[in-house]
């Protein structure tokens, strides 16, 4: 399976457990999903789509990405500009976000329709998420949308995380509006319901699916936290429990891996509900470590 994942690379300080001190990484979500899914899925060409800048971190965050296992010749440069940046505060393990985005290249990923084509068809599976979506202007989010009708008019598969983060929208109606627009070209969708049910306001997981699923996606993966995720795929519906972890240590990444290990489990050619397990597998293991990648053994 060849797999796209579209989105932004930031660079990241992650605390390090000394007071005060912080690790320089790469992270960003879909590209989390990326990079795990580089280790757990080695028969899997997994490609990052992207913008980044002309200056040393830029090229620093690349080379970073070619160690990693992910291609990157769908990334593109734009002369001038550089990387975003966040920072990770945790308080019990419950992470906050500090972020510098102002110059970020990735803004522009979408400004190319020709390389948005040229990359989508060279991919079985594309992935892209709410976040994606929110960091680039309305005109260049219809782009990447129009692109990825396209590439699903043509049999690829589309799967969208709505990853909802309001405080990168210019309204709450703006990212409704924008992320239920999404779900009308996604095969694939993977709500967290927490996030659902405080904008969309959902009564159940099973609401949540319903919705995405009348919008247009063919199955809908529910997180919900250490309550059993819910899954609607075509006729089969159910639910698979989580194993509860007894320290959570920190929260960073913890359904960027699980998309991981779901798509790891469907390139290998097995079920959602199999998926799923093993991706509450790999996210149980990453929230037990600092930082958004964590060294893990293939599932």
């Amino acid at each position: 399976m060849r797999v796209l994942a579209i989105g932004e690379c930031m660079a990241e300080l992650a605390p390090t457990g000394s007071d005060g001190d912080f690790q320089l990484g790469f992270a960003g979500d879909t590209f989390n999903t990326a990079w795990y899914l580089a280790r757990c899925a080695p028969q899997a060409q997994v490609s990052y789509l992207t913008a980044v800048g002309d200056d040393a971190i830029s090229a620093k965050m690349l080379a970073f990405m070619r160690g990693s296992g992910v291609d990157v010749s769908a990334v593109q440069e734009v002369p001038g500009k550089t990387v975003g940046l966040y920072l990770i505060s945790l308080d019990a393990g419950e992470r906050s976000f500090s972020y510098w985005r102002g110059q970020s290249a990735a803004k522009s990923l979408a400004d190319n329709p020709a390389a948005l084509d040229a990359a989508m068809a060279r991919a079985d599976l594309i992935y892209f998420s709410g976040i994606t979506l929110a960091i680039l202007a309305p005109a260049a989010r219809a782009t990447l949308l129009d692109a990825l009708r396209r590439a699903r008019s043509t049999g690829k598969t589309i799967a969208f995380d709505p990853n909802l983060r309001p405080r990168l929208w210019a309204s709450d109606r703006e990212m409704t509006d924008a992320i239920m627009e999404a779900a009308t070209v996604c095969d694939i969708a993977l709500p967290s319901f927490e996030d659902e049910a405080s904008w969309f306001r959902d009564a159940t997981p099973m609401a949540t699916a319903e919705r995405y699923l009348a919008a247009g996606a063919r199955s809908v993966i529910v997180k919900n936290g250490a309550d059993p995720v819910v899954y609607v795929d075509g006729t089969d519906t159910g639910e698979v429990p989580v194993i509860p972890v007894s320290t959570l240590v920190d929260s960073t990444a913890a359904g960027d891996s699980f998309n991981a290990g779901l798509f790891a489990r469907l390139a290998a050619g097995d079920t959602i509900a199999n998926g799923i397990t093993s991706a509450c597998t790999l996210s149980r293991e990453v929230v037990q470590h600092r930082g958004a990648l964590v060294a893990i053994e293939p599932i």
